[in-house]
């Protein structure tokens, strides 16, 4: 840990600081277990961050905190000069034999805990791409307008996306209203939910890190969870049992895919791509 950011932080949280540790914390930043005031903190930092970078990541774990069961770690403080968040440390444990029925329980009442529209009041970022916000009318234009549009045009830009296959994304933007699903109230999501963010607390039961939050429609969060795996049948059981799903969500599941494969694109590379492809030519 960099000494400005052990000088912030300690004026940040009041307290002197002790010894700090590298631990692992994700491909993206770096993460330190530090003791500060008897009590260990999570820090995450990345020199040359965004200024906003954790700001909005905090606002983001803020938010979901205040709409569902679900536990996500504390904000304790962030930085913008310099880049971090510290949050509550959680110890890991193992999961209880109701982990599975105790995350479909919760995703679904987070899910049920509507927004007033799609999007948030600010912009955030997904990994390292920034993910615009800003409010529309209808989620099918939302999630042209706000996620696979900007996506498509990035990997083009970059020669990683044909124009035939962009031509496609043309054509499925104009098929959307019908390929969106049932019209739904706006979730709160957490619109990053692979299984590396999700972990077990000392208690056994599930903790959500690491948010690229926005309120969209609830199969995105559950089409993202099914993408790598890692993620129980008994997970999506309970969750249907609380909030019932549409007869057809998994037909849609190729077409909330579309967004995290694209995302993959644009940091990973061009293999990728054929994910893409197959989901894309799966909904038209």
């Amino acid at each position: 840990m960099s000494p400005e950011v052990r000088e912030a932080l300690a004026v940040a949280l009041g307290e002197e600081l002790g010894p700090a540790r590298s631990v692992s914390g994700g491909d993206i930043n770096d993460a330190w277990a530090a003791r500060c005031g008897g009590e260990t903190v999570f820090v995450k930092t990345r020199p040359g961050a965004p200024g906003s970078t954790f700001r909005v990541e905090a606002m983001g774990l803020r938010w979901l905190a205040a709409r569902g069961p679900l536990r996500v770690p504390e904000v304790l403080a962030f930085s913008e000069d310099p880049p971090f968040l510290a949050l509550e440390m959680i110890e890991a444990g193992r999961r209880a034999p109701d982990f599975d029925d105790a995350l479909g329980r919760g995703l679904a009442a987070l899910h049920r805990n509507a927004a007033d529209q799609f999007g948030l009041d600010h912009d955030n970022f997904i990994a390292r791409l920034p993910q615009d916000n800003t409010p529309t009318e209808t989620w099918a234009e939302f999630y042209w307008e706000r996620r696979l549009r900007p996506q498509v045009e990035l990997a083009q830009r970059a020669g990683l996306v044909s124009s035939s296959m962009a031509t496609d994304f043309e054509r499925l933007a104009a098929r959307l209203p019908e390929r969106c699903g049932p019209v739904e109230p706006p979730a709160p999501l957490h619109g990053d939910l692979w299984s590396g963010n999700l972990i077990v607390d000392e208690a056994g039961t599930p903790v959500l890190i690491d948010p690229a939050a926005y309120a969209g429609h609830r199969e995105v969060d559950l089409a993202m969870m099914q993408l790598f795996g890692g993620f129980g049948p008994r997970v999506f059981a309970t969750y249907h049992e609380a909030y019932p799903l549409d007869s057809e969500w998994k037909q849609r599941v190729p077409l909330y895919q579309l967004y995290p494969l694209l995302v993959h694109v644009n940091l990973f590379g061009g293999s990728y791509v054929g994910g893409v492809q197959r989901a894309l030519h799966a909904m038209l």
